[in-house]
């Protein structure tokens, strides 16, 4: 849909100036904390995500981090203007086709998302057939972008994740014997789980003990922690979040179990928890691409904003929604495009270009991507230490 750049025209230069270009102008009110340009001038950024729920941590924080980069954009004036606006999916993909629904009714014009892996392979297969450019800050699974040319990561992929883990873990813990504890119902834990095993055979690792769970299932490890310390295991791998990390963890500290913790992503957002208790977390390793700790300029700046914005600190979600947004201005500049392009032609000059742009920000330097929608990043390992981050 689009928004009618002039009032009044002769029909002479409506002909030759505007025809197929106009958009329908639009009143929709875009999120709090987002500037609102005039209607005709602004690219409407449309995201989806938990913002209630149990996974509400990640998509709020990717909303907030998306909105703060509007806001900066915005105020510079250049360029390109956007208005934002995020609908709750609750991370279910039937939901999430809804939100995306609605989006599309408000006019968007590019997809920020979705947020969560499920979610994101169900709206993928949507914004394919609308031709609507999505860039997700944090769906990891490469079943998001798998025949889907108009969709592309922030977010470093599942295999790279699980690849990525067996690697570190070999480089500095080759003689560790290794436990496993993954959902099998999720396409995230899943997917992580099959590449660090593949990978840890390649590494010559040893795993002596694997235990799975489903969503149902994930209130009580009991016979999984106490089978991974049955096997000897001294480092327990977690490619799961940080709702049942939390448990586990609690769960092996009442039996005096005390393995090195290494987990990925989704295990950020630990520390925030509302009624965990922090110190359980104490040297707990993850894969992180940000660390709100880091003193270069940028990842400071970012901080302040978001701190004073919403009163906490900003997890890697937030640097991943903030990032995606800048991805998408200089991506937006790179193809020529211009605000009063159809969504549709948006995208195929977005699809076009994003294998040939280099991106630095919170999340990496030098991001590229390949004409799967990957992007190249390097992980970077974190272990919490009186309850921040640090690298080892």
């Amino acid at each position: 849909m689009k928004k009618v750049l002039c009032i009044v025209l002769v029909l002479a230069m409506a002909l030759t100036l505007f025809a197929g270009c106009g958009k329908d102008t639009a009143t929709t009110t875009p999120d709090a904390g987002a500037n609102t340009p005039a209607a005709g001038e602004a690219i409407k950024l449309g995201l989806t995500g938990p913002l209630t729920g149990p996974y509400a941590i990640y998509g709020l924080a990717a909303a907030r981090g998306a909105e703060i980069a509007v806001e900066e954009i915005n105020a510079m004036n250049g360029a390109f203007k956007f208005e934002f606006k995020s609908e709750d999916d609750e991370g279910d993909g039937e939901i999430a086709v809804n939100a995306y629904n609605s989006l599309m009714d408000w006019g968007m014009d590019i997809m920020v998302g979705t947020v969560t892996s499920g979610a994101c392979i169900a709206v993928a297969a949507e914004t394919s057939v609308d031709r609507v450019f999505t860039l997700t800050p944090s769906a990891s699974s490469s079943d998001v972008t798998k025949g889907n040319d108009n969709v592309f990561q922030v977010c470093f992929s599942d295999p790279n994740q699980g690849s990525g883990s067996a690697i570190y873990i070999a480089n500095n813990m080759p003689n560790a014997k290794i436990a496993v504890i993954y959902r099998n119902d999720d396409a995230y834990s899943q997917g992580i789980r099959d590449t660090f095993v593949a990978e840890a055979a390649t590494q010559g690792l040893e795993i002596v003990y694997e235990g799975t769970f489903t969503e149902d299932t994930q209130t009580d490890f009991s016979v999984q922690i106490t089978a991974a310390q049955g096997a000897g295991a001294d480092l327990l791998f977690l490619p799961i979040y940080y709702q049942p990390a939390s448990v586990i963890l609690n769960q092996a500290a009442q039996i005096g179990y005390a393995p090195t913790f290494f987990g990925v992503d989704g295990m950020d957002g630990i520390l925030t928890m509302e009624g965990f208790d922090t110190s359980l977390a104490e040297g707990v390793m993850l894969l992180t691409p940000f660390s709100a700790d880091a003193q270069d300029d940028l990842t400071k700046n970012f901080v302040a904003a978001y701190q004073a914005k919403h009163n906490e600190i900003p997890n890697q979600f937030a640097a991943d929604g903030y990032d995606a947004v800048y991805i998408l201005y200089q991506a937006l500049q790179a193809a020529g495009c211009t605000a009063d392009m159809s969504a549709a032609d948006l995208c195929e000059k977005l699809v076009a270009v994003m294998t040939t742009i280099n991106y630095s920000g919170l999340t990496g330097q030098g991001l590229t991507w390949n004409a799967e929608g990957e992007v190249s990043k390097a992980p970077l390992a974190v272990v919490i230490k009186d309850g921040v981050y640090v690298t080892p």
